[in-house]
C-alpha cells in the first residue's frame, strides 16, 4: 500500500516543476561550474521563493588560468605562511616578489605554481587588487607564447 499523502507533505507544484526542468549545459572547468551553480541557486531563490540575495551573486574566479590549479604541488611540499605584502608600507614590489620567489623554494621552478601561490603572499589592498583582476588575465610567458602560435 502506498504511503498516504497529506496536504503539508507536498511542495507547491511550481517548485516541483523547477526541479524537473533539464538544466543548461554545465561549463567544463571547476571554477566555471561553481559560478554556474551559484548563479542557478540565486536564480531559484529569486524566482521560486522571492528571496533576493543580500550580496552580489558574483563568484570569485582566479585571475589565472584554471589549468594552474590542476598542477600538483611537489611531493611533500608544504605551503608556507608567506611574508605578506599589503602595498601600504615601505616594502617595494620588487623586494616582495623576490622574497616570495625565495620562500616558494622548489615550487618556484614552475611558473604556474608561482602564479597560483602568489595570492597567499598578499594582504589588504594588494590582495583586493589581485582578486579584482579579470579571469584569465594572469598567465605565464609559456602560455602567452602558446596563444600567439595557435
Amino acid at each position: 500500500m502506498a504511503n498516504p499523502v497529506f496536504p503539508g507533505d507536498r511542495a507547491p507544484q511550481r517548485h516541483v516543476e523547477a526541479y524537473q526542468q533539464v538544466p543548461d549545459p554545465q561549463p567544463v572547468h571547476r571554477q566555471d561550474a561553481d559560478a554556474y551553480w551559484a548563479d542557478k541557486i540565486a536564480e531559484v531563490m529569486r524566482d521560486q521563493f522571492g528571496i533576493k540575495p543580500k550580496v552580489n551573486t558574483y563568484s570569485y574566479r582566479t585571475p589565472y588560468l584554471p589549468a594552474y590549479n590542476l598542477i600538483p604541488l611537489l611531493n611533500r611540499y608544504k605551503v608556507l605562511d608567506f611574508t605578506k605584502f599589503s602595498g601600504q608600507d615601505d616594502t617595494s614590489t620588487m623586494e616582495h616578489v623576490n622574497r616570495f620567489i625565495i620562500q616558494c623554494g622548489e615550487a618556484a621552478n614552475r611558473d604556474e605554481l608561482r602564479v597560483r601561490l602568489f595570492s597567499s603572499s598578499l594582504s589588504r589592498s594588494a590582495f583586493t587588487w589581485f582578486i579584482s583582476l579579470p579571469p584569465n588575465s594572469v598567465i605565464t610567458w609559456a602560455d602567452l607564447e602558446k596563444q600567439f602560435h595557435k
